[in-house]
This record gives structure tokens, C-alpha cells and sequence, in this order.
């Protein structure tokens, strides 16, 4: 384990981590330098984070480690310095950045030393992203400007037990933390948008080397690839049948059935998450109206409309796909925008976002229209009119501006039921159906549910080479 003089929880979470026997510890002899309220009397080994570099299935990553038995792991001004130097050499090599916290905030006997220097560790965060992946875990205390941490990184996982908060539950006025831990991995994961998994210790440091190895190591890495074992023209005889809870079908096109959710707990009814296509490393982005259990028993429902947060959630996972040259997949099943108070105050920014980063991504984009594709939330999700560069869809597709029947009851509403029902055939067959999407170019190919995945790997395949050159500007405002 280098030269780390103790062992501890975590140099024992950098053991577990990395591939055995690969890290080296560099600033191992650093201790606290302020001498205030006899701070030099206390003993500071490695002035309570550990930091250096090491390998997660031969991929060079970056490491530092807070250590809870210094100071309660309180960052001072040398910590902090230490884990702005560990940005520093990842920058320079094109490596990912892997941030183990347990920490009980700034450390008060260093004052205006250890902000200045956590400034600094916002800073290199800032210059980082986009060029090189981060992800914090957290398996102890994540709290006030510590949170800012894993908000500035682009995955961020927790320990079941851990707690991640900007104000402790007791000082949100009304609310204690018997009535409401906001604090909370269940809570963080479910309402906040942060958090990408919570599980076991064990769990957590397997799920990061899981993602290591289906990312590029920096922006300047096309994609992250491996041998593919799968049959490329594999039948997906089951797809059909995952039409509402999509993470189940997006397994079943990826190789192996490989499939990393993100934000797993957040949004449901939208789903993120990387699988493999021809083993490369292609980010997912689809509609769910049900979640099922292993059990096959449904644990969720929706109504299959886009809400606020299934846009956010949506929005910067595709910005960090094009941020990294990951190629986006869309499986779009859509009837509408959510109907809800809160929706109602978050919807039109946040589908913008989503719109915006779809619209705004250079990478290959793909869409397959599974079910029902309506309305402006339909051209929000990754459509040919917004920059999708090849879109299919399935023979029961629906695309238009609503239910046909909705449509015929609008257009024809001082008529009998026997010619809305009529007219409601012919807007469907006029309007709705894949095949006069196809005309108008709107859809590209009709394909069969079992064949998706042979054609979105030839997809791919065919966009491998895409330039695509945006206006000049410095970025933009959305």
C-alpha cells in the first residue's frame, strides 16, 4: 500500500478499490502547518486524506481518501492543498479522479487558511469537469461546503449509512431529523438528483470500478471499449415485452446484457445509464412507465408523461455523455408533459435543458420510438427535428400530436360516437402511425422490436466517424 503509515478504513478503502498492489501515496509525510490553538501539539498523519494514484482494471485513476481518525477528518489547509495537487497530476495525464469522503467539515482551528485552500479544490473540480470523469463516494459525513464536492462531480455514490447535507435536518426550520433525515443516503438518492446508488461499502467500491471501465479516461479518449463475446445480430425476443420499464430492455440490447444505471433511485419514470453496443460505451437515455422487481412484480407506476425532474435527470446525463464522446441511445415513449404543481413550476426550464442538450450534443444520437411519441415532449426527446441522426421506430409506434381519438373528439366535437371513432381511425392512419412519419422523413427505418439491436449497432457503427461543427461561440445560455 505505499508508504501509508497506518492502517486505517481508509487506506483500507483504497486497498479495496484499486487493483492489489497499485497504489503509490504521494504527499504520505504532509502534516498541518498552522501552530493556532496548539494545533501542532495534535498529531496530523498525512494531514488526514490520503492521496496518490493507482490502476482499476489497468486504467490509471487518481485517489485521495479522507481519514476520519485525523481531526475527524477536517479539512485544513495541507488537506486541501493535497487533493488540489491530486487534480493537478490528473489534469496533466487524462485520468479520472476518484474522491473518498469522510469528513466532518472545515477545520475551525485553521479559519481563513483551510477556506482559501478548499477554494482552491472547488476551482480544480470546475477546470476538470468535462476533461476528466470524478466521482465521490461518501461513507461518512458530507456536510455544508463539503457538499459542494460531490454536486461539482459527475457521479456520486454513498455508503447506506452516510450523510450528505448542506444544513444539518435540525437547523431546516419546522423539521428534525425523527420527522425528516435529509441527510440521508434514502433520502439524498430519492429526492435530491445527486446521487447515482446507495449500497454497502463493499457495494459502492465495486460499483465504481464497474463505471471506471465503461468510461474514457478524458475527453480526448474517443470512447471506452472492449472485446464484444455477443452475437452482433442478436434477436431481442423478449424487448417487446420491457416496452414499459425500458431499463429491462435496454439490458437486453446491450452486449451481455450489461447495463450501469445512474441516478437509479431519482426520476424513475425516466431512465439513465451506460451499456455496450459492439463493446463500446454507449450512454442510454428512456422513457419508463413501470419498474419491476427481480420478482417480475411492479414496484412503480407512471403515466408515461415527462415530468420536471425526468428532464433534468435526462439533461445532464447527456451533457456529460457529449462532454466525454459517449454516443446517446434514446428509447422514446412519451404522451405528454406531467400535470402537477410542482411540474407545472419546473417543467418548461427544465425539458429546455433537456432539449438543449440533446440539441447541443455532437456525438452520435440514435432513437428508437417504442410506443407513443407525442406532442412537444416527443420532439424534446432526441427527435429528428432536434438533432437525432438516425431515428427508428417499431410497427405499434405512435407519432403525432396526441391520441387519435383525443384528436377526432377536438376536431370533430359536435359529432356522433360512431364518426369520431371513425375519424379517429383515419387520424391515426393519416397522422400517427410510423409509417407516415416515414414519409415525411421524420423516421427513418420501421424495424422490428427483436431486430432494435442489430440496427442500432449498425447505427453506430455507420456514425463512428460524425464531425459535426457548431457555431462559434463561447458557450452557451441555457
Amino acid at each position: 500500500m505505499g508508504n501509508m503509515a497506518t492502517e486505517n478504513a481508509a487506506c483500507n478503502r483504497i486497498a479495496a478499490l484499486l487493483d492489489a498492489g497499485s497504489f503509490v501515496e504521494i504527499g504520505g509525510a504532509v502534516t498541518a502547518r498552522s501552530t493556532d490553538f496548539n494545533l501542532q501539539e495534535k498529531d496530523t498523519p498525512a494531514d488526514g486524506v490520503i492521496t496518490g494514484y493507482g490502476v482499476i482494471d489497468g486504467n490509471l485513476v487518481y485517489v485521495y481518501s479522507q481519514d476520519a481518525s485525523v481531526l475527524n477528518g477536517a479539512v485544513g489547509e495541507m488537506h486541501a492543498k493535497k487533493i488540489a495537487n491530486i487534480y493537478d497530476m490528473a489534469m496533466k495525464m487524462g485520468a479520472p479522479v476518484i474522491g473518498l469522503v469522510d469528513c466532518a467539515g472545515l477545520r475551525l482551528q485553521e479559519a481563513t487558511d483551510a477556506l482559501e485552500a478548499f477554494g482552491s479544490v472547488y476551482l480544480k473540480q470546475t477546470k476538470a469537469s468535462g476533461v476528466v470523469p470524478q466521482i465521490t463516494a461518501i461513507f461518512g459525513s458530507c456536510g455544508g461546503g463539503l457538499s459542494v464536492i460531490p454536486g461539482l462531480t459527475d457521479f456520486t455514490f454513498m455508503e447506506e449509512n452516510s450523510k450528505l447535507f448542506v444544513n444539518s435536518p435540525n437547523a431546516i426550520p419546522g423539521n428534525t431529523v425523527n420527522k425528516c433525515d435529509t441527510a440521508s443516503a434514502s433520502y439524498q438518492s430519492k429526492n435530491a438528483g445527486l446521487v447515482d446508488a446507495v449500497g454497502t461499502e463493499e457495494g459502492v467500491l465495486e460499483d465504481i470500478r464497474t463505471l471506471i471501465c465503461m468510461l474514457p479516461c478524458n475527453n480526448e479518449e474517443d470512447a471506452s471499449y472492449e472485446e464484444c463475446q455477443d452475437d452482433l445480430n442478436r434477436a431481442c425476443a423478449e424487448i417487446e415485452n420491457a416496452v414499459e420499464d425500458t431499463a429491462i430492455a435496454l439490458a437486453e440490447i446491450s452486449d451481455s446484457n450489461i447495463f450501469f444505471e445512474t441516478k437509479k433511485e431519482f426520476a424513475k419514470d425516466m431512465v439513465t445509464g451506460f451499456i455496450k453496443l459492439n463493446g463500446m460505451t454507449v450512454g442510454a437515455v428512456a422513457n419508463r412507465s413501470k419498474v419491476y422487481d427481480e420478482n417480475a412484480e411492479v414496484v412503480a407506476e407512471f403515466d408515461g408523461s415527462l415530468s420536471a425532474d425526468g428532464a433534468r435527470k435526462a439533461a445532464e446525463f447527456v451533457t456529460f455523455c457529449d462532454a466525454f464522446n459517449i454516443p446517446v441511445l434514446t428509447l422514446t415513449n412519451v404522451a405528454g408533459f406531467a400535470a402537477t404543481e410542482y411540474d407545472e413550476s419546473h417543467l418548461a426550464k427544465e425539458v429546455a435543458k433537456m432539449t438543449y442538450a440533446f440539441a447541443e450534443a455532437t456525438v452520435p444520437k440514435v432513437n428508437v420510438i417504442i410506443g407513443k411519441a407525442y406532442g412537444s415532449a416527443y420532439i424534446a426527446m432526441n427527435s429528428k427535428s432536434t438533432g437525432a441522426d438516425m431515428v427508428y421506430a417499431w410497427p405499434q409506434a405512435e407519432i403525432g400530436m396526441m391520441d387519435a381519438k383525443l384528436a377526432a373528439k377536438i376536431m370533430y366535437a359536435d359529432k356522433d360516437a360512431a364518426t369520431i371513432n371513425e375519424k379517429a381511425a383515419e387520424y391515426k392512419e393519416l397522422q400517427s402511425s410510423p409509417l407516415s412519419a416515414a414519409r415525411r422523413g421524420y423516421v427513418d427505418t420501421i424495424v422490428q422490436p427483436a431486430d432494435t439491436r442489430k440496427y442500432v449497432i449498425g447505427a453506430f457503427e455507420m456514425l463512428f466517424t460524425k464531425r459535426d461543427e457548431q457555431p462559434l461561440k463561447k458557450h452557451g445560455t441555457v
